[in-house]
């Protein structure tokens, strides 16, 4: 077992940490500044921690007030931003917190040097930026509740995410394509828009950018597949923007090879931060490989019955790759004339949609007409395409995002490890 593995005292059965026999100590309590935060821990913390999770607000002034005379949970995760000496209100909290207490710490101060002093100097487990998302709280914070290893980070290379349309014509191509746009023009990052529909893709089309025969050569031979394959078959929309697509006869039917998706995507993989598929669902080997390769899988629905009932029905299939990570919902078009609201459409899912965007037709129909990426001007649906950037890359892409903050000076004599970890 790794030092990780052992530090981290599981909740199940057979616990035999320091005061895991009492009944008195709360499993978990979180307190946090903000209703944001308070969501994406109660979304991501759900299924790990197994039940309610008790959250209150005041952040990690209140913690230090409460645990004056509360019991110590096992696991505490408090909320420093705004306080002016963060390592100082830590360093309190240590007075009051019984000392196998495992911390994990929420802020808004992005510094390697802070990160660092929070956690190996102070012995907190993990310390987050803000803001939030669920999926980063559940790949972050869930295995220090479960025992689990830690889940690795690929988020700054080689990221696979995949755009579905719940039915045909809700608009998943034009998200998949601004998505992808986002990423590669306006947050400067290596991005490939790959749009595996050679019969009726559109993706390309949308960007002005060329097809050609080098997608369905891959996909019939993959052993063609390495780093030249790549460069000379992708299609530059910009200088880190590359489109790779194919068109062929509709009465023509191209071969697939077991595996060729994989092999594609790990090619692609080595050459791009991100990958960004536009992929239906439809019964062919290939999208469903794709699918289930896909890192984060987004599912793009319209306000109706329709959409309704076919986005519940994708959601209960298994991911095998993104494994517990649902999903991400985005809601397209909200607000057409004769389609449902916002809250008919959660209360009929029994959950959040993540990203709502509002009926631009004729934003969209015009950036169509020209080939260029709707977020190229700003609108309602670039806000909902910079959220979904956040929520699917899980890292600080360049679009107003507030600028670095300067470290705060640790305090002078306060070095030693404040919290065990279990």
């Amino acid at each position: 077992m790794s030092e990780a593995e052992a530090q981290v005292r599981p909740r199940a059965g057979g616990d035999t940490a320091p005061g895991a026999g009492r009944h008195d100590r709360p499993d978990l309590i979180a307190f946090v500044d903000d209703g944001a935060t308070e969501t994406a821990l109660r979304e991501g913390l759900a299924e790990a921690n197994g039940g309610d999770i008790d959250i209150r607000r005041g952040g990690i002034k209140a913690a230090v007030a409460a645990l004056r005379s509360s019991h110590t949970p096992r696991v505490l995760i408090v909320d420093v931003t705004g306080v002016e000496q963060p390592l100082s209100a830590l360093h309190d909290l240590s007075l009051v917190s019984e000392p196998d207490v495992r911390v994990l710490v929420i802020g808004a101060l992005d510094n390697l040097d802070f990160y660092r002093e929070v956690t190996r100097g102070m012995g907190a487990l993990e310390y987050l930026t803000k803001p939030l998302t669920r999926d980063r709280v559940t790949r972050h914070f869930g295995p220090l509740l479960t025992g689990a290893g830690p889940v690795s980070e690929t988020a700054l290379g080689g990221r696979i995410i995949t755009v579905t349309g719940v039915r045909g014509g809700v608009g998943a191509t034009t998200v998949a394509v601004n998505l992808a746009y986002h990423f590669g023009v306006t947050a400067d990052r290596h991005t490939l828009l790959l749009d595996p529909d050679l019969h009726r893709g559109m993706a390309a089309m949308l960007l002005d950018s060329p097809s050609g025969p080098g997608l369905r050569s891959a996909l019939e031979a993959p052993e063609r597949i390495d780093e030249l394959f790549v460069e000379r078959t992708a299609q530059p929309v910009s200088n880190r923007l590359h489109v790779l697509a194919g068109e062929v006869k509709m009465a023509e039917q191209p071969g697939y090879v077991n595996g060729a998706a994989q092999a594609l995507l790990a090619a692609l993989a080595k050459r791009y931060n991100f990958v960004v598929g536009d992929v239906p669902f439809a019964p062919h080997p290939l999208f469903r490989d794709l699918l289930e390769q896909s890192q984060q899988r987004v599912l793009v629905m319209e306000p109706t019955l329709a959409c309704i009932r076919d986005t519940l029905r994708l959601l209960a299939l298994p991911s095998p790759a993104a494994k517990d990570r649902r999903p991400v919902i985005v809601l397209n078009r909200l607000g057409r004339r004769g389609t449902l609201t916002r809250r008919k459409v959660e209360d009929a899912l029994k959950a959040k949609v993540d990203i709502v965007i509002p009926d631009l037709p004729r934003s969209v129909e015009a950036a169509a007409t020209i080939g260029e990426a709707v977020t190229a001007s700003r609108n309602g649906f670039r806000k909902g395409i910079v959220e979904l950037a956040r929520l699917t890359a899980f890292v600080r892409l360049l679009d107003g995002a507030p600028g670095a903050v300067e470290p705060e000076k640790p305090a002078p004599a306060k070095r030693w490890r404040l919290f065990g970890k279990g």
